[in-house]
């Protein structure tokens, strides 16, 4: 039969009791209580933080698709977590698709939009989390995700155009470089041993690169390993605090480029800050998360100095002022909105001025190289060929004997 009590306390009314109290042999110890109930831990990814696979091909053709269908849906009025689920329907990358499973999950669980991006630092950077935050405090999400759709785009161009320009002299010289070791390799000893018969001294270039075809043949594999020692090394020192510095510097000093990638930070500056001040972020934190968006560390310097200056209260348009890194054209510009109040988008104008300044550069370069490039590749594989050719040429002095 069952038993009901009463349980009385000095700040609780006498509650009846409703349910049977079992003997004290079967009450359940307190480690073997149940526990209150807590909210759902949201499902942990595989792909989650640094650890998804393809981050950086994510960044680079999938986020900016993923902003621009992410904004078109918000604004038609489409509820965040249904806009997840038909966003991870469309995408074809299966990592990604890992990822935007996650971040619905996290919202799922109470997590904000801007928070659930966290756990994917390596595909979501500061400006990306930072530009959603400001959204969702203005009640602007669908607009900010369009705003980082058309900067990832422009981004995404900007860098296609420098990268296009740069492949073809690289391609040129690896090309180029590939032919003549094959020569130097295969040809070469061929001459080498039939010029061997004669028993004459041979030209200079001759003799030099018959003796560097000795010396690959025998020490090659020598060269190689250091060669790739040195790359890794190299490597390694760049991500270093001074040599990602130092190759930042020699990168803006660098004849004719030093100029083109001052360019292209100016632009990256300029379109990042304005997109973050559109967003509604606080010009001090806009400045923290924009020195790391150029790509280049004296600029970045350049720019925590001046957010210093302008946490004392004074304009940032004087704190860049002080420093010759950022053009003059930029300082003015900056100025003019300082006083309008309109500095995003001169900010904005900027970042289009030095995009196209980019462009007509590259088209300049283009032009120069190319035939710069014809020369280079005659000159290494016309001079191997005539060096090879030369003691035939003078075949009479070379049997002869001098």
């Amino acid at each position: 039969m069952a038993v009901f009590r009463s349980v009385s306390t000095k700040s609780l009314p006498t509650v009846p009791s409703t349910a049977a109290t079992p003997p004290p042999e079967n009450r359940p110890s307190p480690a073997n209580r149940p526990l209150p109930e807590q909210r759902p831990e949201p499902r942990r990814s595989k792909s989650r933080g640094d650890r998804v696979v393809g981050a950086k091909s994510i960044r680079n053709k999938e986020l900016p698709a993923f902003s621009r269908q992410l904004s078109a849906m918000l604004l038609a009025g489409m509820p965040l977590i249904q806009t997840l689920d038909a966003l991870e329907d469309q995408t074809s990358d299966k990592n990604f698709k890992v990822v935007v499973l996650g971040l619905k999950n996290y919202l799922q669980a109470g997590t904000s939009f801007s928070e659930a991006l966290t756990h994917y630092p390596t595909i979501f950077d500061t400006l990306y989390i930072n530009m959603i935050k400001a959204g969702e405090s203005g009640g602007q999400l669908g607009e900010t995700a369009d705003r980082l759709a058309s900067f990832l785009e422009d981004a995404a161009k900007l860098i296609r155009k420098v990268k296009s320009a740069m492949s073809y002299p690289v391609i040129v010289l690896c090309i180029a470089l590939g032919i003549a070791t094959a020569m130097i390799l295969f040809i070469v000893p061929v001459f080498g041993d039939m010029f061997k018969d004669f028993g004459a001294k041979l030209p200079a270039p001759t003799q030099f690169l018959i003796n560097m075809s000795d010396g690959l043949k025998a020490y090659g594999i020598f060269i190689l390993a250091f060669l790739v020692v040195v790359f890794i090394a190299f490597q390694k020192w760049k991500k270093t605090a001074t040599g990602a510095y130092q190759m930042s510097t020699f990168a803006l000093k660098m004849p004719v480029i030093g100029e083109l990638n001052r360019k292209v930070a100016t632009s990256r500056f300029a379109r990042t800050f304005a997109q973050l001040l559109k967003s509604g972020v606080p010009i001090l934190q806009a400045m923290d998360i924009v020195s790391g968006a150029t790509g280049n560390k004296v600029f970045e310097r350049v720019i925590l100095e001046a957010r210093s200056i302008v946490e004392q209260g004074e304009p940032l348009s004087h704190a860049l002022m002080k420093h010759p890194c950022f053009p003059k054209l930029l300082v003015h510009m900056m100025a003019a909105g300082e006083k309008t109040g309109k500095i995003d988008e001169m900010m904005q104008n900027i970042a289009d001025f030095y995009d196209d300044e980019v462009e007509t550069m590259l088209s300049g370069l283009t032009s120069l190289i190319e035939p710069l490039l014809m020369i280079f590749l005659g000159v290494i594989i016309g001079g191997i060929v005539i060096s090879m050719f030369l003691p035939i040429f003078k075949m009479g002095e070379v049997v002869g004997g001098g």
